[in-house]
């Protein structure tokens, strides 16, 4: 499995060269220094200025990185509670629903039925969710009401 960390790491240095420079001045010069230090030097990253935010063909792991800068540095007080509660909520939300699938009783009742396709089916429904960071960018769009 390839570390797409330091590629990202690259992507966000790039990136951060578009932003302007009060909001970078907010970012701890020790993280824009781990960033510069670990990104990849050979990785070859272009910020396109015709297109949007949204449009730039970024790794995951970016995205993720500068949602965190987003929120530790960049947020308004009142949109770093709203993101922080939306998280805890998220995480709940799946601990809630680990604890439900993966309940002993739940299990050894259904593991006794002899049709073990049935019981896949009933264990391991198909769910299709939104990414987290999806999740995240749509808060930021309705926010700041940015259309996609």
């Amino acid at each position: 499995m390839e570390d797409k960390y330091p590629k990202a790491y690259k992507e966000v240095i790039e990136i951060l060269k578009y932003v302007p420079k009060e909001s970078v001045s907010k970012i701890p010069n020790s993280m824009i220094q781990t960033f510069e230090k670990n990104m990849d030097g050979n990785y070859e990253f272009k910020v396109d200025e015709n297109k949007s935010f949204e449009e730039q063909k970024i790794l995951d792991e970016t995205k993720a990185i500068l949602a965190i800068i987003f929120r530790d540095y960049w947020a308004t007080p009142f949109q770093r509670e709203k993101i922080i509660a939306k998280e805890k909520y998220e995480k709940q939300k799946i601990e809630k629903e680990k604890k439900i699938k993966y309940s002993p009783d739940e299990i050894f009742i259904k593991k006794s039925k002899n049709n073990h396709k049935e019981y896949e089916e009933e264990i391991l429904p198909a769910v299709c969710k939104e990414k987290f960071y999806h999740k995240l960018l749509n808060f930021f769009r309705k926010i700041f009401n940015i259309e996609e």
